[in-house]
């Protein structure tokens, strides 16, 4: 691999200001910028404004005014359908640009941006697909259970302010994933990306203002975790916290908001299994169990199948199949075509996967491809290798502990009740898949399986439909009608 630059592919984006959104105007950081290094290259590529308390109380007194006393809660229907389609037409117009700075943002690859729910198309339709509940979430009326009940009915009104706070390695989507439902519910935001990737989350403020929102509606803060994002989850005029994050972050904010009883939505980690039984079409199994692990993000995704449990009778065989697999994957500038996977977000990840990695080995896991850094790399980029670790037992941390890396711990098992026992023995519950020719098992095997998606013989996460975790891995669901009622409050009215 030879070196290259990202430094002349943002000079041809056009980028969003320097500023954060609040109360309708673009406002400079109050704290000293946050300097962004390309994780594939090691290059300074942009700065972002940094948010501190004061930042943070203007935000959500923009909102809270917004809510209280602005239009946008109180719109009819129509209008605020429109404005969602607006904005939806307003980022198609920008998806080249748009996938160009999720590789500014993150490195990932053009060639991987392409698919639905990474590049520009899926945030245009989420806010499409909102715009179309808006006249579609009703209430319900009661028939009379005793002589003197009066005319009982329901209706469902926002939830209030919103603080939303986003992760770095699907931010362009993830945004509007939690903005695009609770601008629908009416109810006002405060967002804050990760200060790792801000640049498609501000580009989104910088095109859904044009759609001429209310000034306050929409706020959109960056800096890091601590102190901006505790300060906004700790605000008492927050109503709900939408968080996107890992486990720990997401137990510390369920505490704080839980403590004021208000609203929470929880999308945390996983420790996917892929469950591949001796009658799947394996080469298939393979390829959809470790895309992303070894391509697109390489690894740095909540769903990734990252625990293959498999037949002893074909393991060895799945072995192979995901050896040369991980052989396809090419590494380099992310706005080259021919690259398929992308680097650790930064220095300080990538070391932490190399850890888990070698701590695995210690414990008395084999490493059959990989196991570093790729050969060849840049320097100061932040590349692992694809690695496949066998003789892995379900109790280790390596099948345990959610790495975020191009690492895969394949574990064998005896027979359907074992891979059952196997896939549900974790403390997280997002994902799951079901590799089988035999639809009696798939269906079995699919409703065994404590995890809030589930893919047989594929995997998608479709606009559309709700998406979610069991157990550690979040309370409440995002997309479809779930993910709207997650901003909506129920009243019930009693007249006489």
């Amino acid at each position: 691999m030879t070196s290259f630059s990202v430094l002349h592919h943002l000079a041809q984006a056009t980028l969003p200001p320097a500023q954060m959104f609040v109360d309708g105007k673009w406002t400079d950081g109050a704290s000293d910028p946050i300097r962004h290094r390309h994780p594939a290259t090691g290059e300074m590529v942009f700065d972002s404004p940094g948010a501190d308390r004061r930042t943070v109380d203007a935000a959500v007194a923009a909102a809270r005014k917004a809510f209280d006393d602005g239009p946008w809660p109180r719109l009819p229907g129509r209008e605020r359908a429109r404005c969602m389609r607006r904005i939806a037409e307003l980022i198609r117009a920008d998806t080249a640009n748009l996938n160009a700075l999720l590789s500014l943002d993150n490195a990932t690859p053009v060639s991987f941006v392409g698919f639905y729910q990474m590049g520009a198309e899926y945030p245009a339709d989420l806010f499409d697909i909102y715009a179309g509940w808006i006249d579609k979430v009703t209430g319900e009326t009661f028939p009379r259970w005793e002589p003197a009940q009066p005319f009982v009915f329901t209706t469902h009104e926002p939830v209030g302010v919103v603080g939303i706070i986003t992760p770095w390695n699907a931010p362009m989507s993830l945004f509007a994933q939690k903005v695009a439902p609770a601008l629908a519910a009416g109810c006002t935001i405060v967002a804050k990306p990760s200060e790792l990737a801000p640049l498609t989350s501000l580009r989104l403020a910088e095109l859904i203002a044009q759609a001429d929102l209310p000034p306050g509606v929409l706020n959109v803060i960056t800096g890091h975790g601590d102190p901006v994002g505790a300060d906004l989850v700790k605000d008492p005029r927050v109503d709900k916290v939408s968080f996107t994050g890992s486990r720990a972050v997401g137990s510390a904010i369920a505490a704080t908001v839980g403590a004021r009883i208000g609203r929470v939505s929880l999308e945390l980690g996983g420790k996917s299994p892929a469950l591949i039984f001796p009658d799947a079409e394996i080469g298939m199994a393979v390829g959809y169990a470790a895309a992303n692990a070894f391509l697109g993000l390489s690894g740095q995704v909540c769903i990734t199948q990252s625990r293959i449990l498999v037949d002893r009778s074909v393991y060895d065989r799945v072995l192979g199949c995901l050896v040369d697999f991980a052989s396809g994957a090419s590494f380099g500038d992310p706005f080259d075509p021919a690259v398929s996977g992308a680097p650790m977000i930064s220095r300080a990840h990538m070391d932490r996967v190399l850890a888990h990695i070698t701590r695995a080995v210690e414990g008395g896991a084999r490493v059959v491809t990989g196991g570093g850094r790729v050969e060849n790399a840049p320097e100061e980029g932040n590349f692992v290798a694809p690695t496949v670790l066998a003789d892995v037992d379900n109790s280790m941390p390596v099948a345990r502990d959610e790495i975020f890396g191009p690492v895969l711990c394949v574990i064998p098992f005896e027979d359907e009740a074992h891979a059952i026992q196997l896939a549900n023995d974790t403390q997280y519950g997002l994902g799951a898949a079901v590799y089988t020719g035999d639809m009696g098992r798939a269906l079995r095997v699919s409703t065994a399986l404590r995890a809030g998606n589930v893919g047989v013989n594929t995997w998608t996460l479709p606009a559309n439909a709700p998406f979610g975790g069991m157990k550690q891995s979040g309370l409440g669901r995002e997309n479809g009608r779930d993910g709207i009622l997650e901003y909506l409050e129920t009243k019930t009215t009693f007249m006489a």
